[in-house]
């Protein structure tokens, strides 16, 4: 079997992140954020004071990965660390005021971007699309 890369969910969906994260980073950058700084911040918005390995697991990044864009974080004014409470090796990841204040405006350019790109199918396809690529990346996780 031939591979085609127009029948490949790998290569679309590797596409599809491609895109997306240059249209996030366009309309996040006048926030001072990366897409990656995003990526950690919409964890932290839900639970704060998450440890890098807490992070490292939800987001599915490898250590060194996250480990520099928690680096840039901190040097941004987004987070800041405190030694854990029981585990000494591990450093607990907190907000600051400036990464909350971003929370609004950030997920608010997040939800126009999916909504421009979902423009092209109704609401049951779009609603389809969503629940397919959760359960791909459900799927992918348990390899």
């Amino acid at each position: 079997m031939a591979f085609e890369k127009t029948k490949s969910a790998g290569f679309l969906v590797n596409h599809l992140a491609r895109l997306f994260a240059n249209g996030l980073a366009a309309e996040i950058a006048p926030l001072g954020l990366a897409p990656a700084q995003f990526m950690a911040l919409l964890e932290l918005w839900e639970r704060d004071g998450l440890t890098q390995a807490d992070l490292v697991s939800r987001l599915d990044v490898e250590q060194a990965t996250l480990a520099n864009t928690l680096s840039r974080m901190e040097r941004d004014g987004l987070i800041h660390r405190t030694p854990h409470p029981e585990d000494s090796r591990a450093r607990l990841i907190w907000l600051t005021e400036r990464a909350r204040n971003l929370e609004a405006p950030a997920k608010k350019a997040a939800s126009q971007l999916n909504r421009k790109a979902l423009e092209g199918l109704d609401e049951k396809a779009a609603s389809a699309f969503l629940s397919s690529l959760n359960i791909v990346i459900n799927t992918m996780r348990q390899r």
